[in-house]
């Protein structure tokens, strides 16, 4: 196999730019050169992040028997969400029979994902989460126009009591976990593992990349993402 062609120096690359519109000073040119190679260079990381993930080794056998009530309400177990995929992608979110409306921030995450839950399911399995029983899910999901989220209700508290995603006040945190059929067993492949002692000062705790649009296109912005800004379940 023929090794990858050597990559050129970001800041050459950023030299091709063209700002879009007439009139930007010296200065705006220079920062946006730099800011652009800075750019490619995350691009590049990503990249590699990616490969780094695809190649990790075999992950553990789940051997726990967690119980599940699927999209249909059936009785599941873990490898029946999997349908005819080798890969799970799980998204717990923060709906339990406490709460009496699910956390804003995992709704939006979902809305968004709900656009692209179709084209997601034709290379894996894709399922959210939540503690709340399947109906329940589904009603806050017409009220919100979903129609292509496929949600699954878990059975008792094992699944995220396990995770760590049972606070001791009874509240929850939500999770991105994706799993591997391995036969007639599943393993873990990977699991969002960012939790808040890894944040950095100033900074709410995230995973990267982050899955939502919203902070991708507020992070384009001037104003960014805010200090104390969240999103709501209504405006």
């Amino acid at each position: 196999m023929a090794s990858a062609a050597p990559l050129k120096d970001a800041r050459q690359l950023a030299e091709h730019a063209k700002t879009p519109f007439p009139g930007a000073s010296p200065e705006y040119e220079a920062a946006r050169r730099a800011l652009l190679a800075e750019e490619i260079e995350l691009r590049r990381h990503s990249t590699r992040v990616v490969a780094q993930r695809r190649a990790l080794p075999p992950g553990p056998v789940i051997e726990k028997a967690y119980k599940f009530k699927d999209e249909h309400g059936f009785d599941a177990e873990l490898i029946d969400l999997f349908g005819d995929k080798d890969t799970l992608v799980a998204y717990f979110w923060m709906y339990g029979p406490q709460r009496q409306r699910p956390c804003p921030m995992c709704t939006n995450l979902i809305g968004a994902l709900n656009g692209n839950a179709r084209d997601i399911r034709q290379r894996v399995a894709f399922k959210v989460l939540g503690r709340s029983p399947v109906g329940r899910q589904y009603e806050f999901a017409n009220e919100r126009g979903w129609r292509d989220i496929q949600f699954v209700q878990t059975v008792g508290d094992d699944y995220a009591r396990d995770l760590g995603l049972l606070n001791p006040d009874g509240s929850e945190n939500p999770a991105l976990t994706v799993f591997r059929k391995d036969g007639d067993k599943v393993r873990l492949f990977w699991a969002s593992q960012m939790t808040k002692d890894m944040a950095d000062p100033g900074q709410d705790p995230r995973d990267s990349p982050d899955l939502a649009p919203l902070w991708s296109v507020l992070d384009l912005t001037p104003e960014g993402r805010g200090e104390n800004w969240y999103p709501k379940l209504q405006y």
